[in-house]
């Protein structure tokens, strides 16, 4: 009884720890229009979490090419782009990365943040300006 007992309040702590995990799939939103833009994968790689664009919802602009971009991703498909690098965990928060911006072409200092099991918190900002989004997890 004590061995079912405990083996069923560690299945329930990692299905909870599980639930707090920002990996996955996310929709994004548009501010200003309140319309779905894109699907962004989150996923980690060597120890760090990156963000990259793998479907775009608009069909005006699913052959878009990042015009705004810099160095090797300039004119190339936004779809497939990596726009959010190198995040780092730090208690609650995803800190020390950056997130990009296809539409303006600049890269900005980004923390991502778990808001509820289902809603993350993106926000890039300089200094002590910034913008906030709150993307939804697409559950499979």
């Amino acid at each position: 009884m004590r061995a079912s007992l405990c083996c069923g309040i560690l299945c329930l702590m990692s299905f909870s720890m599980f639930s707090q995990d920002i990996l996955g799939k996310w929709k994004t939103i548009d501010n200003e229009t309140n319309k779905e833009k894109s699907i962004i994968e989150i996923y980690e790689k060597d120890g760090k979490v990156f963000g990259k664009i793998i479907e775009i919802l608009n069909p005006k602009k699913k052959e878009a090419l990042c015009r705004k971009c810099e160095g090797d991703e300039k004119d190339k498909p936004v779809l497939g782009l990596v726009l959010i690098k190198n995040m780092e965990k730090d208690g609650d928060y995803y800190n020390n990365g950056t997130i990009f911006n296809p539409e303006n072409g600049k890269k900005y200092n980004c923390r991502l943040k778990l808001e509820e099991k289902n809603v993350l918190q993106v926000r890039g900002y300089i200094s002590f300006l910034y913008a906030t989004q709150y993307w939804k997890r697409i559950v499979d």
